[in-house]
């Protein structure tokens, strides 16, 4: 359960990296006041380091539902021998220490992909779900954000697809 934990934690780990990489994008793009994906994570308490690096954009609806665009799908390996997979659009709604009706990202536990569908934050950790399952990191391992294809290992890794 130990590795489904870290995996799930370096999931989200890479989907707060994709929001806070590039500024938002809308459709008043001459605007380069806007805050980026990762300051936007940050005034929802949100740790920047759950996306990965690279987003190209995001939309934020009045109602917080989201979309962040990567420039194409993320996959890379963390601890404990499990993969993430970032789909080129992520999507759900996004509230103060949570993210719900999460889309576009999942973790490899064996030989299954399971979709993470909610992140919250409770006590000082970040809490990720995979259907009935959860698993819980402290907010520590979300400060970096995560590159497609090798993770938090990139000196160690050239590459994880």
């Amino acid at each position: 359960m130990s590795g489904l934990k870290t995996l799930l934690g370096f999931f989200l780990i890479t989907w707060f990296s994709v929001i806070s990489a590039e500024p938002h994008q809308n459709q008043d793009s001459a605007n380069t006041t806007e805050p980026t994906v990762y300051e936007m994570l940050e005034k929802f308490n949100l740790p920047r380091g759950i996306l990965p690096q690279g987003a190209k954009g995001y939309v934020l609806h009045e109602d917080n539902r989201f979309e962040v665009f990567l420039e194409g799908d993320c996959k890379f390996g963390v601890e404990g021998g499990y993969s993430l997979n970032y789909k080129s659009k992520i999507a759900g709604k996004v509230g103060f220490g949570s993210l719900k009706d999460l889309q576009g990202v999942s973790v490899k536990v064996f030989f299954v992909w399971l979709s993470i569908t909610e992140v919250s934050i409770e006590d000082g950790e970040l809490d990720l779900y995979v259907g009935l399952m959860s698993a819980s990191f402290p907010l520590s391992n979300f400060d970096e954000c995560p590159r497609c294809g090798c993770g938090l290992d990139c000196i160690n890794t050239v590459s994880d697809s």
